[in-house]
């Protein structure tokens, strides 16, 4: 029933109204039918009596023509009724209140306003007044080229963008404030007009721009000054061989020629304490020598002018070799020198510039290093390299002399009166040495407690493929 209902409910009155109308017409035909047809048969006397019943009634011919006429009627009015169906119209919406457009104005988050084609105010909200400067006198109908005009007084005005469907304006205060202008055709004729306050965006705009230009600048001196200052260390260096190569040449004349009158090949000196001078002769020129050698080899080094080897050894043989150099120096100083466990690494590199390297920081450590103390020399193997340490428990060194140790001529301890032999240039030729050969170097020292030397070097192409 509720199904029923619910489809009656969305039929059409009209046609509702004219299937009734049908269906009555002809339930009122039949009616009358089946009145004429039992008059028609009393007057003729065509009626009979049953045999079972005994009642009178019409013939089966009759009755036969009623069903039919009857059906004719009903089926007439069906097709009526469906001819007339209509659905029910569906009830039109309440109409929606349009809004007010200065309402709506007046709740944009920036300045609004509106004209007309002719160029009048029609309305704008309170942020747009107060942008402008002119909060109490803008009212609607003012012509845009006085406002205009009001705006240019309060600053000056500048086009930034403008086509067929945008065009945006500056304006720049006294103050330092900066408005944006944004104006828009409408569809309906006129155009809007948007201001919003983008006083801080270009203050960072321009402070950004600063910073880029400061940051260029920075760049720029800080390439100028080290172009300069790989030209003066590229001189330096160049000075520094040639200056070196030009000593040693009469220094070895003067080491000879001390040698030679230590021998006494043509006869006595006379008192002995001129053998003495000789002596002490050849032994500052010695020293001399060497100082301006590792002068030259550091040079070398720094100039890429130093051509290094390559060939394959182990680092446990390198570290061997040192040790066998300066066991009797060691044993003379009253230090243990002792070497770590084997690590089977295999180098690749020019293993004389490696003994020159290992070489100065044990001879470095010894020097450092109070009687009774002990050096270290150690190896270990990574997938990626070997480490060399050389370890020892001598003065140490503060942050601010590892700091300048770095530097060549920097001697490693801090005390004033320590008899500080050699030329200060260990440390600098060693690390030279190590970048050369595609490692790196690094010093980790506490004062009192001793100093660290580690040395990371590349393995060799089969040790590293074996590891790989």
């Amino acid at each position: 029933m509720s199904w029923l209902k619910s489809r009656i409910t969305r039929v059409s009155p009209v046609s509702i109204a004219v299937a009734a109308t049908a269906f009555s017409a002809a339930s009122l035909f039949v009616v009358t039918d089946v009145i004429q047809l039992l008059g028609a048969s009393a007057d003729t006397g065509i009626m009979q009596m049953t045999a079972s019943a005994g009642a009178p009634g019409p013939s089966t011919d009759a009755t036969s023509a009623i069903a039919w006429r009857s059906g004719g009627a009903f089926s007439l009015a069906l097709l009526v009724s469906g001819l007339a169906y209509r659905r029910r119209e569906a009830p039109e919406p309440a109409p929606t209140p349009k809004a007010d457009p200065s309402t709506l104005i007046a709740a944009m988050p920036f300045g609004v306003a509106c004209w007309t084609a002719e160029g009048k105010l029609v309305a704008c909200n309170t942020r747009f007044a107060t942008r402008v400067g002119e909060r109490k006198t803008l009212t609607p109908g003012m012509h845009y080229s006085d406002v205009v005009h009001a705006m240019i007084q309060n600053g000056t005005m500048a086009p930034v963008h403008e086509d067929v469907n945008d065009r945006l304006l500056e304006l720049h205060r006294p103050d330092g404030a900066t408005l944006l202008f944004e104006e828009r055709p409408l569809e309906t004729g006129g155009f809007v007009t948007l201001v919003m306050d983008v006083t801080e965006s270009r203050r960072t705009t321009t402070m950004l721009a600063s910073i880029r230009e400061e940051q260029r600048e920075l760049a720029r001196r800080y390439h100028e000054e080290k172009l300069r200052a790989e030209a003066a260390s590229r001189s330096k260096t160049s000075f520094l061989a040639h200056l070196s190569h030009d000593i040693r040449t009469p220094l070895n004349h003067i080491i000879g020629f001390a040698d030679m009158l230590h021998e006494q090949p043509y006869g006595e000196l006379g008192d002995a304490r001129y053998l003495n001078y000789v002596e002490a002769v050849k032994g500052s020129g010695e020293r001399l020598l060497g100082f301006f050698a590792s002068i030259l080899e550091l040079a070398e080094l720094e100039g890429g002018r130093r051509d290094l080897r390559s060939e394959q050894f182990t680092a446990d043989d390198l570290l061997l070799t040192v040790l066998r150099r300066f066991s009797s120096q060691a044993q003379r100083a009253g230090l243990t020198l002792g070497l770590g466990g084997a690590c089977h690494g295999l180098l690749n590199a020019d293993r004389f510039a490696l003994e020159r390297m290992v070489g100065n920081l044990v001879d470095n450590a010894l020097r450092f290093t109070a009687r009774g103390g002990r050096v270290t020399l150690a190896a270990y193997a990574a997938n990626d390299g070997v480490v060399l340490e050389i370890t020892d428990t001598g003065i140490g060194m503060t942050e601010e002399r590892l700091a300048a140790l770095s530097q060549p001529f920097v001697f490693g301890d801090s005390a004033l009166t320590r008899d500080r032999e050699g030329s200060g240039l260990g440390i600098a030729i060693s690390r030279a040495i190590a970048e050369a050969s595609g490692g790196h170097l690094a010093i980790d020292s506490r004062q009192g407690l001793g100093t660290t030397v580690a040395v990371s070097l590349p393995l060799a192409e089969a040790d590293a493929a074996r590891a790989a």
